[in-house]
C-alpha cells in the first residue's frame, strides 16, 4: 500500500518545522545556564511571560562563579567554560530584547588565543590572524608548513559556511532536512572523512596536527575517530577569534541574566524544580521543593538532557538511554602566589604521545600515562580576578567518565598530588607551595552537580549522536529541551544557538534572526 502524499510529505525536505501546540503566553525556563538565557532572552523580547527557575543562588549553570576569601582580597573563579569564541551569538541574545551588548558586557580579545608547549621544547603561539599565524608556523616550523595552514583556513572557512546554516543553525526534525545543497558540498570537500587525516592532508608536522585538532576533545571523540566536519570547532576559536569577558566568564550569564530581568524575566534563584507536571503529552505546571506548584503554558528545560528526563518527566526514552558521553576532567582552581613569566592566558601543554591520550581516555577508560593538558591563567588578562599581587590558574586534565571503574572518592587527593606533579614537571616550578587556596571538581562532582555520567562535555558527538541523531529538542506537546545535551551540541556557541532553537520551537522561525554568524 502506497504512503499518502500527506504522511510523505512530512519527511520531505522543506517541510514545516514542529512547534509546540496551543497556547504559550506563560514559559517556564528550568535552569539559567547559557542555553536557558538565550532561550527566555528570546521569549521575553516576543512578549512572552518568562519565569527562570534555578536551584543555584546565581545564574550561569556550568559557567559558575566561586570566590573565595584569602587574607585581605577575594579570588574570583570561574567553575566552567574558559574559551569565549563567537561573540556575534551573544549580541543576538541582547538583540532580541532590543539591547546592545556592549551595554552589559565587555568582551576583550585574547593574544595569543593559545600557546602551545611541546615535548620537545618548541613553543607555538596560535594567532586568528592569518598572516600573523603564518609568519609564527614559518618562523617555528618551515614555509611549507605555513603554506599548508593557509589552505587549512580556506577549508575551514568553506566548512564553517557550508555546515552552519543547514547543519548547525536551525532545528532539524528528520535527517531529510540535511538534504541540501550544502550536504553535496561538504562532501566533495571531505567534510565527512576522518579529521586528523584530514588536517594531515594540509599540515605535516605533529605540532600544528595536535594544535588545530584538539578541539575534538570537546566534542568527546579522538580527532583519529572524529569527522573532519568538528573541525569547525577549529575554525569557531582558532580563526575568528577568542575573546575574555571582564570580570570573568561568568560575566557572561550575569549580564544576559540583568539584560533579560530588565524586560520582566522573573527569575527565582536557590529553587529546585523537582517535576514537570504533565496531563498525557502536556506539560501544565512544575513542582519545586517547597511544595509549590508554577502553572504555566509550555516549559523550557536546560538541565543535561538525560538529568531533565528522569528527573523531572520521569521518563527514559531509547534515544537517551543509547547515548555514550565524552570524557570528562580533572579541574583545580587555584588562587597562587607565583606568577610564571613564560605562559600566556590560555596554554595548552602536549605530552610525548598524542594517539596515546584518547586510547587512554576513550578506549581504556583509564587515566592519561603521558597526559595533555590546559592551563588558564585569567587574572592575566583581569588582574581584579585575584587579590594584589595574586594569580589565578584553572588547571584542566581530561580523565574518563564515570563510566570507569575509578573511585573519585579514593583516587581524587591521590591525583591531585599527580596533577601537581606534572605541572611543576612542565615547567610550574613550585607550583604546590605557592598554592594558597584551591578547589577540585572530579568527574564524581560533575555528576553531583547534574552532568550524567559526570561528563560536563556531555553526550560524544559521534555521527549517530549528531545533528538529526543527538536526541531532538521537543518532547510531547510543549516541552522544550535546550543545552549541550540536545541539538547542536557541546560548546558556549552552540548552547547559545540551543537557546534561539528552543525559543523559536515556541514562537516559530525568527524572521528577525540576522547573526552575523550566517553571513
Amino acid at each position: 500500500m502506497s504512503p499518502r502524499a500527506s504522511d510523505l510529505a512530512r519527511w520531505l525536505p522543506g517541510r514545516s518545522m514542529r512547534t509546540v501546540s496551543g497556547t504559550t503566553d506563560h514559559v517556564i525556563v528550568v535552569g539559567a545556564g547559557l542555553a536557558g538565557l538565550s532561550a527566555a532572552m528570546r521569549l521575553a523580547g516576543a512578549g512572552r511571560k518568562v519565569t527562570v527557575i534555578e536551584r543555584e543562588a546565581i545564574p550561569g549553570g556550568r559557567a559558575g562563579r566561586l570566590d573565595i576569601k584569602a587574607g585581605d582580597g577575594t579570588y574570583r573563579f570561574d567553575t566552567g567554560p574558559t574559551v569565549l569564541t563567537m561573540p556575534d551569538l551573544i549580541a543576538d541574545c541582547f538583540d532580541a530584547l532590543g539591547e546592545t551588548m556592549e551595554d552589559w558586557l565587555t568582551l576583550e580579545p585574547v593574544a595569543p588565543l593559545y600557546r602551545a608547549f611541546y615535548p620537545d621544547g618548541s613553543v607555538l603561539n596560535v594567532h586568528s590572524n592569518v598572516d600573523e599565524m603564518t609568519e609564527e608556523i614559518r618562523t617555528v616550523i618551515g614555509d611549507d608548513e605555513a603554506e599548508g595552514y593557509r589552505r587549512y583556513v580556506d577549508f575551514v572557512s568553506q566548512l564553517y559556511r557550508y555546515e552552519m546554516k543547514d547543519f548547525i543553525d536551525r532545528n532539524i526534525d528528520s535527517p531529510f532536512d540535511l538534504i541540501t545543497p550544502d550536504l553535496a558540498k561538504l562532501v566533495s570537500i571531505g567534510g565527512f572523512r576522518r579529521l586528523a587525516p584530514k588536517v594531515r592532508e594540509y599540515m605535516k608536522d605533529p605540532r600544528t596536527e595536535r594544535i588545530y585538532s584538539f578541539q575534538s576533545m570537546y566534542a568527546g571523540l579522538s580527532p583519529y575517530d572524529a569527522l573532519a566536519i568538528y573541525a569547525v570547532i577549529a575554525y569557531m576559536d582558532s580563526v575568528a577569534g577568542v575573546f575574555f569577558p571582564k570580570g570573568g566568564m561568568h560575566a557572561l550569564p550575569a549580564a544576559m541574566a540583568a539584560a533579560a530581568a530588565k524586560h520582566g524575566v522573573d527569575f527565582r534563584y536557590s529553587t529546585d524544580v523537582t517535576a514537570v507536571e504533565t496531563v498525557g503529552s502536556r506539560a501544565v505546571a512544575v513542582q519545586t521543593s517547597t511544595g509549590e506548584r508554577i502553572a504555566c503554558d509550555a516549559v523550557v528545560l536546560n538541565p543535561d538532557l538525560p538529568v531533565a528526563y528522569r528527573d523531572l518527566l520521569g521518563k527514559e526514552p531509547w534515544s537517551v538511554k543509547r547515548l555514550n558521553h565524552s570524557p570528562s576532567c580533572f579541574l583545580m582552581l587555584a588562587g597562587s602566589t607565583a606568577k610564571y613569566s613564560k605562559i600566556a592566558h590560555h596554554n595548552i601543554h602536549f605530552g610525548r604521545t598524542w594517539q596515546g591520550v584518547f586510547e587512554d581516555l576513550i578506549d581504556k577508560k583509564q587515566l592519561m600515562s603521558d597526559p595533555s593538558l590546559l592551563v588558564t591563567n585569567p587574572s592575566r588578562s583581569d588582574p581584579d580576578l585575584a587579590p594584589p599581587g595574586k594569580e589565578i590558574y584553572y588547571v584542566l586534565f581530561p580523565t574518563p567518565n564515570l563510566d570507569a571503574s575509578i573511585d573519585w572518592r579514593k583516587e581524587g587527593p591521590r591525583y591531585r598530588d599527580e596533577v601537581v606533579r606534572v605541572l611543576e614537571e612542565r615547567g610550574y616550578v613550585g607550583f604546590g607551595d605557592a598554592i594558597e587556596v584551591e578547589n577540585i571538581t572530579t568527574p564524581l562532582d560533575w555528576e553531583a552537580r547534574g552532568m550524567e555520567r559526570g561528563a560536563p562535555f556531555s553526550a560524544a558527538h559521534s555521527f549517530l549522536q549528531t545533528g538529526p541523531f543527538r536526541p531532538g529538542n521537543l518532547w510531547g506537546e510543549n516541552v522544550v529541551f535546550t543545552g549541550s545535551g540536545t541539538q547542536p551540541g557541546v560548546g558556549v556557541p552552540m548552547v547559545l544557538i540551543s537557546g534561539r532553537l528552543a525559543a523559536e520551537r515556541i514562537l516559530g522561525k525568527d524572521p528577525g534572526y540576522s547573526s552575523r554568524a550566517r553571513r
